[in-house]
């Protein structure tokens, strides 16, 4: 991970944690393509050092700084974790992308919400990302409102960061999420990015306007939702089990910035997973609506996956 740049460590403004250290263009300038992190996963399983081997460009079937980009991702989505320079998966790494995992190929769109989720949620070691899905206020921009606005942001996290570095994350964010046509269509990296997919920023208009596509999206499931929600209220660290619909609708970094959705996309998901899940309610009082837990959110969250995707293993 790289060396925090300030003296004192930025706290998220809704949990009151330490952020990870800032971090930005570890990328290469490459987005995720389909079938890295699998392959990252994988080999990692095989040899924690193999993205320290003369040999990995061979192994992996792709250029140098390619590979450092494979590295850099796998450990961006946490699916794999750094040892001592050791390369090692992570529960999370295991349970989604192991041979008798979730689903190892990444077959349904769920795990890509869930990947999206887990990019941005804290330790976050895409910066760039978190401000975009998290902070960043506007629905429609273009990338010129995207690059002043998260200059402005990490200048005030200390020390110095490269203009440069800054334009290729923007350029990364575009290029991951919103699909890339040319007067011949898509361009190859539209087709070759899986998150394109999920449908979360269009290119409007004159295609250089963009615009963050709020509501309900067909392909995310409620209990990809709900599961980020209660990680979201786990991460609070507080002694209450309710969190406000509001505050996961609209708090920084939480699950309705992150998926684009507005409370009541929100209330209905919690609506349909409670209905299966014990100890899981939407209380109203005064007015207020707010999600109860009755147990633990993080096992409450692992226990909705697990009965997710294995009802989609069973239905394949």
């Amino acid at each position: 991970m790289a060396k925090s740049l300030v003296k004192d460590k930025p706290t998220n403004k809704q949990t009151g944690k330490p952020k990870a250290p800032p971090v930005f263009a570890r990328h290469e300038t490459f987005h995720p393509r389909f079938g890295w992190l699998k392959k990252g996963y994988d080999l990692a399983l095989e040899d924690a050092e193999i993205f320290l081997r003369d040999d990995a460009p061979v192994l992996l079937g792709v250029g140098k700084n390619m590979v450092r980009a494979i590295r850099y991702w796998c450990g961006a989505f946490k699916v794999l974790q750094e040892v001592e320079r050791r390369s090692e998966p992570t529960a999370f790494g295991r349970q989604l992308l192991a041979d008798d995992g979730w689903d190892p190929f990444l077959e349904n769109p769920a795990s890509l919400w869930l990947l999206h989720w887990n990019l941005l949620k804290e330790p976050c070691t895409a910066t760039a990302w978190a401000f975009a899905f998290g902070e960043f206020q506007a629905s429609e921009f273009t990338q010129e409102k995207l690059l002043e606005e998260l200059r402005e942001y990490a200048s005030g996290l200390g020390g110095r960061v490269a203009d440069s570095s800054l334009k290729k994350d923007v350029s990364c964010i575009l290029r991951m999420y919103a699909e890339q046509d040319s007067k011949k269509g898509p361009t190859e990296d539209s087709i070759d990015c899986p998150f394109t997919d999920l449908g979360l920023l269009f290119s409007a208009g004159d295609g250089r306007r963009y615009e963050f596509q709020v509501g309900m999206k067909e392909t995310l499931p409620a209990e990809i939702v709900v599961a980020a929600c209660l990680e979201f209220a786990q991460a609070a660290q507080t002694e209450s089990t309710l969190m406000s619909l509001s505050r996961l609708a609209h708090g920084v970094g939480s699950p309705g910035r992150v998926f684009k959705l507005p409370e009541a996309a929100i209330a209905d998901a919690i609506e349909t997973v409670r209905q299966f899940q014990n100890g899981l309610y939407i209380s109203d009082s005064a007015g207020l609506q707010q999600l109860r837990y009755e147990a633990d959110p993080l096992e409450m969250s692992e226990a909705i996956l697990n009965k997710y995707f294995a009802a989609q293993r069973v239905a394949v």
